[in-house]
């Protein structure tokens, strides 16, 4: 059930974040500044930026607007400092929530948050007051039907791979550390095995069941996070479960 959790705390929200393509746009343009910053602008040689590039071609980011951003990143045009955080908090009933953010105004960001964690019965803790329930890792997910778990096993273990499990769902999921992710995805690619996902991740140790209105608390304030300009990823140690979606 805890394999199958990782995939469906990102699976049941990603719909609703990918509809809001203008959003992403420029959640994507941040994540691209700031690889940009941190590695230089040659995406052969900075891993980070090219899979930064990668999702923003995912959701037809114009080309211009990617090379924008990373001439932003690399101080060829001018703009605004963005700077990476993490923000650790507590759900209704509490439920630990991690949010990845990339922001040019951390005055605003952190007020913004910490009101939108109070309204939805939760509150921001202080930093690493979560954390210790999470590990970073790459996550990949596949569909059976085009992917035999016995060649993605092999692929897995060649390429830094840590664990191939099959999913409640029926899927196949695959994790590994993140500095493996793209070597990972590359074996995968050249294989000509295509993942339903692929992502750097904070996934959680071991999940919390909640129930009832509290549930329901949790997910509104889980999707008002992913819908902040400023909030890259969320992460949440809540056992997601389809009943939580019934009558929304």
């Amino acid at each position: 059930m805890a394999g199958h959790s990782k995939w469906a705390n990102i699976q049941h929200r990603k719909g609703r974040v990918d509809a809001q393509r203008g959003k992403m746009w420029s959640k994507l343009s941040k994540a691209i500044i700031v690889a940009a910053k941190m590695g230089g602008g040659d995406p052969d040689a900075n891993i980070r930026l090219r899979k930064a590039i990668e999702d923003a071609k995912a959701v037809s980011m114009p080309k211009d607007n990617i090379q924008r951003a990373i001439k932003r990143g690399t101080g060829e045009l001018e703009g605004s400092e963005v700077e990476e955080l993490l923000y650790e908090g507590y759900g209704p009933g509490g439920v630990a929530v991690m949010c990845e953010v990339m922001t040019d105004n951390r005055n605003r960001t952190t007020p913004e948050l910490r009101s939108m964690f109070g309204k939805f019965g939760g509150n921001l803790g202080n930093t690493g007051c979560v954390s210790y329930l999470f590990d970073r890792k790459g996550l990949f997910v596949f569909d059976p039907a085009t992917a035999d778990e016995e060649k993605l096993t092999e692929i897995a273990l060649e390429n830094g791979g840590e664990d191939v499990e099959p999913l409640d769902d029926g899927k196949i999921q695959v994790t590994c550390h993140p500095d493996s992710h793209q070597t990972l995805a590359d074996a995968f690619a050249a294989a000509e095995l295509v993942p339903e996902m692929s992502s750097i991740s904070q996934i959680a140790q071991t999940m919390v069941d909640v129930e009832g209105s509290t549930a329901k608390s949790v997910l509104r304030l889980l999707e008002a996070l992913d819908d902040h300009d400023d909030v890259q990823n969320v992460s949440t140690n809540l056992n997601i479960t389809d009943e939580m979606f019934e009558d929304e």
